[in-house]
């Protein structure tokens, strides 16, 4: 199966709104839980420190950001997401701009102290240009992180095998060393499809080596005891992790 990032492009145009349509000011409940407690361990201190969000989508991660004090430019390649982004931002504090993150030839090089991509490498046909992009534009001695669907687990054909009833058995992964596009239903009922690219860590590994970062840490997120007791459907992702945040840096 083949497909370009600008029929990925025109997929998430579509699926904008419903994607976002249970969005609060942290993004829904898996970033509240998951994901964003990660990426701010990992990105460090924000306050003063000029931050790209590349692929921002609605904005609610820049809009964090920016509340922490960070300068924020946001890059997203559907308009439609950068429409309800700025329908969300209540005042001018954020500088939203159109493009793919595999090109910001729009951006001068060296121009960030922290770049963070949530959840968007996994949407691009050509990610290895986005990584050398974002070490392009990372100023020496900068943070880079980026979080993704975790390649070990969630792969085409990954899923949970259920008995008879309904109930959980195991999580099934299948087709780890697959490299390329496979589209899911989105929402899971609907017949409207988004697209992911499945790559292995190793490829996702050896891309950001040859593009020039120095890999610092990883986090593979998982509920707190406090965050479970709120939330105990998270108990299931303990079994295995859906995302894997990465924290990189461009040495000078």
């Amino acid at each position: 199966m083949k497909m370009s990032t600008e029929e990925a492009i025109k997929r998430w145009n579509k699926a904008a709104d419903s994607f976002i349509s249970n969005y609060d000011e942290d993004g829904g409940v898996n970033r509240k839980v998951l994901l964003n407690p990660a990426i701010f361990e990992l990105l460090g201190e924000v306050s003063g420190k000029v931050v790209l969000d590349a692929g921002c989508g609605e904005g609610y991660l820049s809009r964090m950001l920016a509340r922490q004090g960070a300068i924020v430019t946001a890059v997203d390649y559907s308009k439609r997401m950068l429409e309800l982004a700025k329908e969300r931002t209540a005042d001018d504090s954020i500088k939203y701009e159109y493009g793919n993150i595999e090109n910001m030839h729009f951006l001068p090089s060296q121009s960030f102290d922290k770049i963070v991509s949530n959840m968007v490498i996994q949407d691009l046909e050509c990610y290895d240009l986005a990584i050398k992009e974002m070490y392009r534009l990372l100023k020496r001695d900068g943070t880079f992180v980026f979080s993704i669907l975790h390649p070990c687990f969630i792969t085409p054909n990954s899923g949970w095998v259920k008995d008879s009833k309904g109930n959980k058995l195991y999580w099934k992964v299948d087709r780890y060393f697959y490299e390329g596009v496979y589209d899911q239903n989105f929402p899971a009922n609907s017949d409207e499809k988004v697209v992911y690219y499945h790559r292995t860590l190793m490829s996702y590994i050896k891309t950001l080596r040859n593009a020039g970062f120095t890999l610092n840490d990883i986090i593979e997120p998982k509920a707190s005891p406090e965050d479970l007791l709120l939330h105990p459907e998270f108990r299931d992702d303990l079994n295995c992790p859906n995302f894997i945040v990465f924290q990189l840096s461009k040495k000078g």
